[in-house]
C-alpha cells in the first residue's frame, strides 16, 4: 500500500506540474479553467458565422470585416464590466453572479441565431450578445487570474496565464475540425442551436468559484470587495496615470491596430480556391495545435525574455513569413508544385505559433499592473485597449478593401492588400522604446503602495469566438 500511495503521489505531482505548470488543481481552478475552455469551444460556429454571413445573408467581405469590428465592441467596453463586478455586487457577490448571467446571454444569443436572425441587423445583435457574454465572463475570469498572478514568484511569472491561455486553445482545438465537417452535413443554424449549449457550462461552473459576500466582514484586509466606487476610481486614475502603464499599452495598440485581410481572405478560400467547410476546419485544427504549441514555447523558453526582444523578433519574421501569401493569391505556388491546401496549411501553423509567442507576454503585463481590489476594471481596460485596436484593424482593413474594389468574386488587387498589411505590421518596431528593456526597469514604480512589480505584456482573445 505504501508504494501504492508514494505511485500516486508521484502522479499526482507530475500532473500538477506538467499539466497545471505547477498549480494545484482545485475545484475553483478548474472552474476558471472551464471559462477558458468554453471560450475556446464556442469556436465550433465561427465557420458557420462566416458562412451564414457570405451565403445566407449575402454580406461582401467589406461588409463582413465592418460588421466584425462592430461586433467588438462589447470587448472594449470591457471595463465597464470590470468596473460593475468589482463595484457592484449582486446578492453580496462579485464573480459568481455575472458569470451564471453571462452563461445565460450566450445561450439566448445562440438561440436566437438559430432561429429568429433573418437579417444583417439581428445578424449583428446576435453576434454582438454573444460577443457580451464572453467578454463578460472573460472579465471576471481574468480578475480571478490576475489576484492569483501577483503572488507568483518571478520563477513562476506567465505561469498561470499560459495554462489559462492553453485551455482556451484546447477548447479550440476539440472543435477545430468539427467546426468544418459539421457544416458538411448539417445547415449552418442546426451548429448555432449546438452552440448555445456551451455558455450554459460557465453558468454551472460559477458556482465553484471561491467567494465570500461583500458585506460579511468589510474589515477584512484581504477583502477587496469594500473598496467604495471613489476609490475605485482613485486607483483606477492613479495606475493610469504611470507612464510604466500607459506607454506599454499604447504600443500594443498601434501593434494590434494594423489593418487586417481576414475577410477577404475568407472569400478568396471559399470562393476563389474553393475551399470547402470540412477542409476549413483540418486548418483551424492545425492553428488550434499551432497555438498551444506557441503556448507551450513560451512558457518553456521564453517567459524570462525581455519583451523588446520578442514582439522586434517576432514582428519582423511574421511580417516576412506573412509576404508568401503573395504566391498563394498569385497562384505562383501552382507553378512551384505546391498544392493550395498545403501551402494553406503549412503557411497557417507558422504564423499563427509566431502569433501567440507575440501574444503571451502583453497578458502578463497586463496581470502584474492590476491593483487589489480594482483587477477587473484595470485589466479589462489595458485588454479594452487591445480589442478597441482590433476593431481599428478591421475597419481600417475594410476601407482598403473597398478602395481596392475587393469584393466576393474579385480578388484582382488582394495582392496589394496582402503587401500593405504585412508592410504595416512593421509599424510597431518604431515604437519597441515604449516597452520596459527588461525586468530589472518594472520592478518598482513611483510611491502608489497599492502598484505591485511589474514582470511581461500579452494580448486579448477573440472576438467572434
Amino acid at each position: 500500500m505504501l508504494i501504492d500511495s508514494s505511485g500516486l503521489s508521484k502522479v499526482k505531482d507530475s500532473v500538477r506540474e506538467k499539466i497545471f505548470f505547477g498549480h494545484e488543481p482545485s475545484a475553483e481552478l478548474i472552474a476558471i479553467l472551464s471559462v477558458y475552455f468554453v471560450q475556446g469551444i464556442l469556436g465550433l460556429a465561427r465557420l458557420a458565422v462566416s458562412f451564414f454571413l457570405k451565403d445566407e445573408l449575402l454580406l461582401s467581405p467589406a461588409e463582413v470585416s465592418a460588421m466584425l469590428g462592430v461586433v467588438a465592441i462589447p470587448w472594449m467596453i470591457k471595463p465597464l464590466f470590470g468596473f460593475m463586478s468589482d463595484g457592484l455586487p449582486i446578492f453580496g457577490y462579485r464573480r459568481r453572479p455575472y458569470l451564471i448571467l453571462s452563461g445565460i446571454l450566450g445561450a439566448i444569443a445562440w438561440v436566437s441565431m438559430s432561429t429568429i436572425v433573418h437579417s444583417r441587423l439581428a445578424a449583428t445583435a446576435a453576434i454582438a450578445l454573444s460577443s457580451l457574454a464572453v467578454a463578460v465572463s472573460d472579465v471576471i475570469v481574468d480578475s480571478l487570474v490576475v489576484e492569483r498572478a501577483r503572488v507568483e514568484s518571478q520563477a513562476d511569472a506567465g505561469s498561470l496565464q499560459s495554462l489559462c491561455w492553453g485551455a482556451t486553445a484546447f477548447g479550440g482545438l476539440v472543435t477545430a475540425y468539427f467546426s468544418g465537417m459539421l457544416l458538411e452535413h448539417f445547415t449552418t443554424r442546426t451548429i448555432f442551436l449546438i452552440t448555445a449549449t456551451f455558455p450554459l457550462i460557465v453558468s454551472g461552473v460559477a458556482w465553484l468559484i471561491a467567494e465570500s459576500p461583500v458585506n460579511k466582514d468589510t474589515n477584512d484586509p484581504d477583502n477587496a470587495n469594500s473598496l467604495s466606487v471613489k476609490h475605485q476610481l482613485k486607483q483606477l486614475r492613479q495606475a493610469v496615470s504611470q507612464k510604466t502603464i500607459w506607454l506599454p499599452a499604447a504600443f500594443v495598440f498601434i501593434l494590434q491596430a494594423t489593418p487586417t485581410a481576414e475577410s477577404a481572405f475568407f472569400y478568396f478560400s471559399t470562393n476563389e480556391l474553393h475551399f470547402e467547410p470540412e477542409f476549413l476546419g483540418r486548418v483551424r485544427l492545425v492553428t488550434s495545435l499551432a497555438s498551444l504549441c506557441g503556448i507551450w514555447i513560451f512558457q518553456r523558453f521564453l517567459k524570462s525574455v525581455p519583451f523588446r526582444i520578442i514582439f522586434g523578433w517576432s514582428t519582423v519574421i511574421s511580417a516576412v513569413l506573412g509576404m508568401t501569401m503573395l504566391l498563394l493569391v498569385t497562384h505562383i505556388n501552382r507553378s512551384l508544385g505546391i498544392d493550395d491546401r498545403w501551402f494553406s496549411l503549412g503557411d497557417s501553423l507558422i504564423l499563427t505559433v509566431m502569433g501567440q509567442i507575440a501574444y503571451m507576454p502583453v497578458l502578463v503585463l497586463a496581470a502584474r499592473l492590476c491593483p487589489p481590489g480594482v483587477e477587473a476594471t484595470l485589466f479589462a481596460l489595458l485588454m479594452s485597449v487591445f480589442n478597441l485596436a482590433g476593431m481599428v484593424s478591421y475597419e481600417v482593413g475594410a476601407i482598403i478593401m473597398h478602395w481596392l474594389g475587393i469584393t466576393e468574386s474579385n480578388f484582382d488587387s488582394l495582392w496589394i492588400l496582402v503587401i500593405i498589411t504585412n508592410l504595416s505590421t512593421l509599424l510597431p518596431l518604431a515604437f519597441l522604446s515604449w516597452l520596459p528593456k527588461d525586468d530589472t526597469q518594472t520592478e518598482t514604480l513611483p510611491s502608489e503602495p497599492f502598484l505591485p512589480t511589474l514582470i511581461l505584456p500579452e494580448p486579448e482573445s477573440q472576438v467572434i469566438e
